[in-house]
């Protein structure tokens, strides 16, 4: 699909999102060093809100509150939820880890990545991970290593929504995973709808008919 060599246009629209420039893997052990984040000076091409995205003809699939792209080689996987029996995560599938993307309620004032970031390093060192956090297109990413996974971890704050994108791989392939993942995230669009809701309330995902009745037919074979 071609959706990884394509570079950023400086003032290229991006329904008001600003991003900083781009540091590749300049990574800092310490989350918040209290000061306030800078002016940012480029703007990012993605990821988009419905409302303005503009065809650009790349193939997604389409889970309701976000439609992602797929790029060549990868697979779909769908994890359900077995107490509640709809959709958990949907994940894609590349060589370089699993990535996937989930959107969340938020504030009109935005911010909420940088909140729920330190959260998740706070949660992961407990945990026994090591952690680094840095600077990306967007804001903060995190960089953690559990056991033999390397994880990677970006937010984007958009216009009442904010989208999260981690990939899980190997750690052989640790170099090259963010770079993909980025690819990923910056095509997505986010559909958060006009419904009232708390923040952090993940946005709903729904499966593509012929998704859903794949998934429908292996079940009742398994039954």
């Amino acid at each position: 699909m071609g959706i990884f060599g394509r570079k950023r246009r400086a003032g290229e629209r991006s329904g008001g999102r600003h991003a900083a420039p781009e540091v590749e893997d300049d990574f800092a052990e310490e989350l918040d060093d209290g000061e306030p984040e800078p002016e940012l000076s480029e703007v990012s091409d993605g990821p988009f809100d419905v409302a303005d995205f503009e065809d650009d003809g790349l193939p997604r699939i389409d889970l309701g509150s976000v439609k992602v792209p797929v790029p060549d080689g990868s697979q779909v996987q769908v994890e359900m939820d077995p107490e509640g029996g709809g959709v958990r995560a949907v994940h894609v599938v590349t060589e370089q880890g699993q990535i996937t993307v989930s959107a969340y309620a938020a504030p009109r004032t935005g911010g909420l990545w940088r909140e729920v970031s330190a959260e998740l390093a706070d949660q992961l060192r407990a945990d026994g991970a090591k952690v680094t956090v840095g600077r990306g297109e967007w804001g903060m990413e995190l960089s953690a290593i559990v056991g033999d996974v390397a994880l990677r971890f970006v937010g984007v704050d958009g216009p009442r929504w904010m989208l999260r994108g981690v990939i899980a791989g190997p750690q052989s392939q640790a170099a090259q995973a963010p770079d993909v993942l980025r690819a990923i995230v910056r095509r997505t669009i986010v559909d958060r709808g006009d419904s009232p809701m708390p923040v952090r309330t993940p946005l709903t995902i729904t499966l593509p008919d012929a998704v859903a009745e794949h998934i429908a037919a292996q079940q009742q074979g398994q039954a």
